[in-house]
């Protein structure tokens, strides 16, 4: 079967008449999932075309997960949807509330036209690197959450520098690619400033911070404030078999210690606002009614993902601080 035409009379550049004769032949039936393509070799001697034409034609369709290559026997087609003009690799360091909020943001801003499929490294350096060698090629653009994982450039070098954007975290080795982040530190300390006043009824402020997953420019924010105000503050990884006493803010960065806290300080009848305060970091619905309300520090996630997609979609090179909110609510 003849399957790529070329049109030497016509002005739309050689590779593009490839993508659009394997689109065409996707189309209409005459190619379906798991059928083979002709070899770049005979295109390029069926049409007198260099080989470096045929090939980024079949990285065209590669990228848009239209098609796939197998190691020493050719390219097959993977997807009959040839709809997809774009696709994102997003990769994630783990799933929770706010992750879902930013995933629907970003897919929601790119459309219908572009798929995302999204991964989670788990904090893990060596399923982050994995992951990224095992999916080189196959995306047309590539979004990775690297927290605080070490030598994160290092891995990401191995991708299209032209092709990765960075979101949430970043740091000076990362600084040659475009992102939407949070300055980390500055959120958490004109945050914690905000609500100075109503903080010192409390005798202590007690963060509860994870330095494996959780991002240092927090730790910094945090140590910042209560150092220049000369407040009482304590530092731990857990809360392990610690009981909340009365008078004690605790700052909790997650949805597990947050409920942990909760449950510890009903068990001794403490009053969350009155005997003990909780401020937690990231939005979501649950903290608007546990409790009668979590006071949180907060990314507007929505925000973040709908800015990741208009660079993206631009292909402009920025790199945005994300805004941060305060929301003031019964626990403090």
């Amino acid at each position: 079967m003849n399957i790529v035409q070329i049109d030497t009379s016509s002005n739309e550049p050689k590779y593009r008449q490839i993508v659009s004769s394997i689109e065409n032949a996707i189309g209409s039936g005459e190619l379906r999932k798991g059928d083979q393509l002709p070899s770049l070799n005979k295109i390029r001697d069926d049409f007198s075309l260099s080989r470096d034409t045929v090939l980024m034609a079949f990285k065209d369709l590669r990228s848009r997960g239209i098609i796939k290559s197998v190691v020493g026997k050719g390219y097959y087609v993977q997807n009959e949807n040839i709809k997809v003009r774009k696709k994102v690799f997003l990769l994630f360091d783990e799933l929770n509330a706010f992750k879902e909020d930013l995933y629907r943001s970003i897919t929601a801003s790119l459309g219908e036209s572009v798929q995302v499929d999204i991964f989670f490294h788990h904090f893990n350096p060596k399923v982050f690197s994995n992951l990224l060698e095992q999916n080189l090629g196959d995306y047309t653009y590539y979004v990775i959450m690297p927290a605080n994982l070490p030598n994160v450039a290092t891995a990401i070098s191995v991708l299209p520098q032209d092709k990765v954007y960075i979101l949430d975290q970043t740091n000076p080795e990362l600084a040659k690619y475009p992102s939407v982040h949070q300055n980390f530190e500055r959120n958490i300390y004109e945050g914690l400033n905000k609500i100075e006043p109503a903080l010192k009824k409390y005798d202590k402020i007690v963060l509860l911070f994870n330095r494996t997953k959780q991002p240092v420019g927090i730790l910094k924010g945090f140590k910042l404030f209560c150092t220049t105000l000369n407040i009482p503050h304590e530092v731990v990884e857990e809360l392990g078999d610690r009981i909340p006493s009365s008078k004690e803010l605790f700052f909790v960065l997650d949805d597990i210690n947050l409920v942990q806290v909760i449950k510890k300080a009903k068990n001794v009848n403490l009053k969350l606002g009155k005997d003990y305060g909780i401020i937690s970091y990231n939005e979501t619905l649950l903290k608007e009614i546990v409790e009668g309300g979590i006071t949180t520090i907060s990314a507007d996630f929505y925000e973040m993902g709908k800015k990741l997609a208009e660079i993206m979609l631009s292909n402009d090179f920025q790199q945005i601080e994300n805004e941060n909110k305060l929301i003031i609510r019964n626990s403090i």
